[in-house]
Order: structure tokens, then sequence, then C-alpha cells
């Protein structure tokens, strides 16, 4: 499988990378067996997929731990992306949380730590009630220091981002850090970054990890309507408020309409080019200027297997653009908000 550099840091990672945010079960994907998470771990690193990405948050660091059995002594095979939180980026909590990751993942080093979310007061409360966090936050400034001091001891290798805008990235960058990756939201229904944020790390060598491939099951093809979306996935601006039940906070109506039109339409570009509506999705976001990697959630080795092949498709220019014209009427009524559960006066990403 072809590799691509992680801005530069000299990481080599694959294209299309393990999204591990249901190993170890929980709530929000339901039951997920160490068996499965072997197996797909286990097949990912034979077929040359080498980047795994998971958080201090998922699954209460149950994905850190099922991570961590799973890679055993195949770890310097993987490039190990994990993140902290914001409510916990202070200069000597975030050096303890990272140790706290190393140990969960049975290894002395991150390949990538990122901060999973910008620091400000709409990001942190959704990680805490502490009264004292929300009055008196960590400052980028700190969280910057703490991560390079991290990378001079070999505790990791690589400084990144989750969810920053142009102007976050900015305030981080000036800090004198250097930064390697930003993991972004991005696919063929969720293309805001598109306005500001690709530009600013085309042009500051900050490469793009991109999340939600198949924005949570849709461009797999799972569902028919939005009917059909479980009510705790369909809590993103890409549906109207009242479809996730009282768990949604962007107050607007959605693009279930022109969602699930374009979808019809996509299935005809696939079948078309003879792969599946996936593989399309997955093959469209690498095809763009910037992205050094997708990550997809593969559950088991048969969707795993699906997926990458994906990896090595190269979409014709006309396919791209077909595409792209397709899904323009979501970009329209979805804007240039990157925050996909927030309003624009809400949005923790600018």
């Amino acid at each position: 499988m072809n590799v691509r550099i992680l801005g530069q840091s000299g990481i080599a990672v694959s294209p299309m990378a393990v999204g591990c945010w249901a190993f170890g079960g929980g709530s929000y994907w339901g039951n997920q067996s160490q068996r499965d998470v072997d197996a797909v771990v286990a097949r990912a690193l034979d077929r040359g997929v080498n980047l795994f990405d998971t958080a201090e948050m998922y699954n209460a660091g149950d994905s850190e731990r099922a991570l961590g059995r799973a890679l055993g002594p195949r770890r310097q095979q993987a490039v190990i992306c994990s993140k902290v939180s914001p409510d916990n980026a202070y200069r000597h909590e975030l050096i303890r949380h990272c140790e706290q990751s190393l140990l969960r993942l049975g290894t002395d080093y991150l390949d990538v730590y990122m901060l999973h979310w910008p620091i400000n007061h709409t990001a942190i409360k959704h990680f805490t009630s502490d009264p004292q966090k929300l009055a008196h936050p960590p400052t980028i400034g700190e969280a910057m220091e703490a991560m390079t001091a991290l990378r001079r001891q070999g505790k990791i290798r690589s400084i990144g981002l989750s969810n920053f805008g142009a102007r976050q990235m900015r305030e981080a960058l000036e800090t004198g850090a250097r930064i390697d990756a930003n993991e972004m939201p991005y696919n063929i229904f969720s293309r805001a970054i598109e306005a500001e944020i690709q530009p600013f790390c085309v042009a500051h060598e900050v490469a793009l990890i991109c999340s939600m491939a198949l924005q949570q099951g849709v461009l797999a093809g799972i569902y028919q309507t939005a009917d059909q979306v479980p009510m705790n996935q369909a809590h993103s601006r890409h549906y109207r408020n009242e479809r996730g039940g009282g768990t949604s906070r962007h107050g607007e109506a959605g693009a279930e309409a022109e969602m699930f039109e374009a979808l019809g339409h996509l299935r005809r570009v696939a079948a078309g080019a003879g792969i599946t509506l996936p593989q399309l999705a997955i093959a469209w976001t690498l095809s763009r200027t910037g992205v050094a990697s997708t990550l997809v959630g593969s559950r088991t080795v048969q969707e795993l297997d699906e997926n990458l092949r994906a990896a090595s498709l190269a979409l014709a220019p006309d396919v791209v653009a077909e595409i792209d014209r397709i899904s323009q009427p979501v970009l329209d009524a979805l804007g240039s908000n990157p925050d996909y559960y927030e309003s624009a006066e809400n949005t923790r990403i600018y």
C-alpha cells in the first residue's frame, strides 16, 4: 500500500486508517468483542494498514486497552494516534494523561498525540462540569509546551490537533510547536473544511487525517431514509434538530432531503465505476488535496477487506467532479461551519 507522510514528521502512514472508537465496546457503538478487534488489527497490519486512531475518552479508555492488546508484539509495525481531552490540557495534567494512555496501550511511546478539541468553553463543557476548569481553562500555550516536552522525552513522536479551525491552528503554531496533523470530519456530505481549514493545512504543511469517512453509516449505504438512522447517530447538523430525540444541540433544519437524494445519485455513480458506495466515498476523500489518511471504522474483517480496496482506487477526474456536483446541495444546506454538532453561533471550531 502506498504511504503518505504526516506533515514534517517523516512518519509514513497508510492512506486508510483504522478508527478505533468502537474498540472495547460502549454505549455509542454497542458491544465489540476483543476477538474481532484482534482479527481486524491483525488483518490491517497484514494488508499494509498501519495507522490506528484512538483517544483517552473512547469508551473510558477501553479503546486504548483493546488496541494495545490486539497489537501485542506487532506494536512496532503500527502508527498509534491517541488524543487528550481539552479539559486535561494543563501542562502537568496533560503529561500525566499521556503517561496513562501509554499504560493502557502497553507501549512506551505514541506516534501521534493530539489535543482532541480546541480549548474553549463550549468544547470543554462537553468533557467536564468542574467549575474550576470551566472558569480557568488551560491555555493553548501550556498545552503545546507540554506536547513539545513529551516529544523531547521520546514519549511522543509527533504533535497533532483534532477539530481545530484555521484561527485556532494559527494560535497553536504561533507557540512555536511543530504541528504535523489536524484530524477533521471530511467526507462527501461533510465538506465544510474546504472553505478555510483545508487551504490553511496545505499552506502550513499540516496533514489532514479525516474522520467520519462514511458519515456514520450513511455513505456505507446502510440507511435508505433518515427515519432508519439510530437516534444517537442522528444528532449532527445533517439531520433536523428534532431527529436527535433531545440530544441535538444545533437547532437547525438539517439537510436530510438533500443528503438522501444525493445518495441515490452516488449509488449510480458507484455502480457505473464498478465499485461499492463505501469504496466510492473513501476513494473520494483520499483524492482530496492535503489528505494523508482517512479513518474507517471496520468492526469485522469482512468490513475491513471491503473498505481496503478503496485505498488503492484512483477515481477519474470526471467522477470526482460529478461527486462534487451531486453533493453541492448538501454543502449549500450545511454551510461552512465545520462543527457538525453545534450551530454557527456556538461553534467550537473557528
